[in-house]
């Protein structure tokens, strides 16, 4: 615990990963909180620490992702909230770019102010159910009908987990579309550098100030530490017991769940 807690000093801001972190959701809107992780982020805001909650969720705009959160008892709103999808369209309108969407279908008011007539690119997020043969096949007409794809993917991830069980997510359509068209997507959400920097900068905190709270070893942990944070992983939500021998990525600390990292950061506060 003492090793633990130095290298936790100086810590100025909080990032949290949602989904396996606060609660186990289902894409049906529903979800369970994971016990005492609702004091957890009453007690982060209590201690004047910075927080910021990073998310890869792309089945919902951020607004129902918060409401979601607010149902069950989490005090939390949405300009606390980094998601993929408002980094995507900033990207998107920068290289004035018209988006073919490969997304749920409640994700697709995040694009409404977009051009989608003669599509020049592909976006690609965790479609769920839309995910079927024959849109996947018009995602890659599209790209490889371009002289010069682009593929957009909001996120990389493996898999997630729901209330009913682990299920499989973006990276691996994601996947396809390169393996189908020769050609390397674009992630914008974790673990990409220029995602973690965006809740830096909205924080105002430097990298080695802050740490990230996931369940995710490779995209929260990972990620978070490519770009100079710390990172702690939770064995909640997707964790399986071989991510803490995993081959490239080691946490600075696994902790039970979110109740016990922010026990841990809080603590130091006051040493």
């Amino acid at each position: 615990m003492a090793e633990r807690a130095k290298q936790l000093a100086g810590i100025r801001g909080v990032v949290l990963d949602i989904s396996g972190v606060l609660y186990d959701g289902g894409g049906d809107g529903g979800g369970v909180p994971i016990p005492g992780s609702r004091e957890a982020v009453e007690k982060i805001k209590a201690s004047g620490l910075k927080l910021r909650f990073c998310t890869n969720e792309t089945q919902a705009t951020r607004g129902k992702l918060v409401e979601k959160l607010q149902r069950l008892g989490f005090n939390i709103s949405v300009n606390e909230v980094t998601a993929p999808a408002p980094a995507a369209c900033r990207i998107l309108k920068e290289r004035n770019l018209r988006p073919h969407l490969l997304v749920h279908d409640d994700l697709v008011p995040e694009f409404d102010q977009l051009d989608k007539a003669n599509p020049n690119c592909v976006v690609i997020g965790d479609a769920a159910d839309n995910f079927s043969y024959k849109n996947l096949n018009e995602a890659f007409r599209v790209l490889i009908g371009l002289e010069n794809p682009i593929l957009i993917s909001l996120g990389r991830g493996r898999y997630y987990k729901e209330t009913d069980g682990l299920k499989l997510d973006v990276g691996v359509y994601m996947k396809a579309l390169e393996y189908a068209c020769d050609v390397q997507a674009e992630v914008v959400g974790k673990p990409a550098k220029m995602f973690f920097q965006s809740a830096l900068a909205e924080m105002e905190v430097e990298p080695q100030q802050a740490i990230m709270i996931g369940d995710d070893i490779v995209n929260d942990v990972g990620g978070a530490q490519q770009c100079g944070m710390r990172a702690l992983q939770v064995r909640t939500g997707k964790y399986r017991a071989c991510d803490e021998q995993h081959p490239e990525v080691k946490a600075d600390g696994y902790v039970n769940n979110l109740a016990e990292a922010v026990d841990i950061i809080v603590k130091q506060l006051h040493k």
